[in-house]
């Protein structure tokens, strides 16, 4: 009962501030993208989800239209998608471009998109370091950066999605620590210089969270049951964290019930980070 009344004052707590915003999201298509997806249609956003596959993103379109039935005009459809590859800035640009032009105004951005190879110094390929760094780092800055204005005139809202990979280091994900590392590190600087602005910049660090994103990756199915199994040692909370968990620690930085909070960087990760080897 004391749970139930927890989970409907936390409802009550992030709609209202979530409520007929505009939300852009990179990554969307799937895992901790999708998820929050859902959850701001849920809470009432109107959204604009980027990613390359189609499919996968109208799948998500069609789960958002599930939790929120409300009718709209033809021309004030409130979810749309674009499809982008994040390695070309030309689709980006475009992407947000066509964002602006349907909804003529932008509150929050959800810098979620990732890649993770398997990689370290001896096995690095440049080109897939580079690759990581556009995905997860470069398309994040250039997403911010063309953001500004719409945010400066919403005073609205930057969330990036890290990982404890930034915060902590591990072998044989060179690239991904790396990357992460640099959007903490943007995270922080681009909360100083936006804050005169009345724009906030925060971002979460998940750890093991259950997405495809370590089998995108290279990992194989059976490394991939292996792993989530370790994460019952690596974690202290004991295991895994799912999609919803992300996506609510994401929609809180985004509402208003965040509102002092700038240059944040969340762990959303069971207590991984907080572990020391034993």
């Amino acid at each position: 009962f004391h749970i139930l009344i927890f989970l409907l004052n936390a409802f009550v707590l992030l709609a209202p501030s979530i409520f007929r915003l505009v939300h852009f999201s990179s990554g969307a298509s799937s895992g901790i993208g999708k998820a929050t997806a859902v959850l701001f249609a849920r809470l009432g956003s109107r959204l604009a989800l980027v990613a390359r596959d189609e499919q996968r993103l109208k799948e998500t379109v069609a789960e958002c239209k599930a939790v929120n039935q409300t009718q709209h005009p033809p021309d004030k459809e409130p979810y749309i998608y674009v499809t982008a590859d994040l390695l070309d800035p030309i689709q980006i640009e475009a992407a947000f471009s066509k964002t602006m032009a349907h909804f003529n105004q932008l509150n929050i951005l959800v810098n979620n998109a990732g890649f993770m190879p398997q990689d370290n110094i001896e096995t690095v390929s440049m080109q897939h370091f580079e690759q990581t760094m556009k995905v997860n780092l470069y398309s994040a800055v250039l997403l911010t950066h063309l953001a500004v204005p719409a945010l400066t005139a919403t005073k609205g809202t930057v969330v990036n999605v890290s990982s404890v990979c930034g915060t902590r280091s591990f072998p044989n994900v060179l690239s991904y620590c790396v990357s992460k590392a640099g959007l903490d590190q943007f995270t922080k600087c681009a909360a100083l210089e936006l804050a005169p602005k009345g724009i906030r910049v925060n971002c979460i660090n998940p750890g093991v969270i259950v997405t495809p994103l370590q089998r995108r990756g290279g990992m194989s199915d059976s490394d991939y049951a292996a792993f989530l199994e370790r994460s019952k040692v690596t974690h202290a909370l004991g295991r895994a964290g799912e999609v919803d968990e992300a996506a609510q620690a994401i929609a809180f930085l985004a509402s208003s019930a965040s509102s002092f909070i700038t240059g944040g960087l969340l762990p959303v990760d069971g207590g991984r980070s907080a572990m020391c080897p034993r």
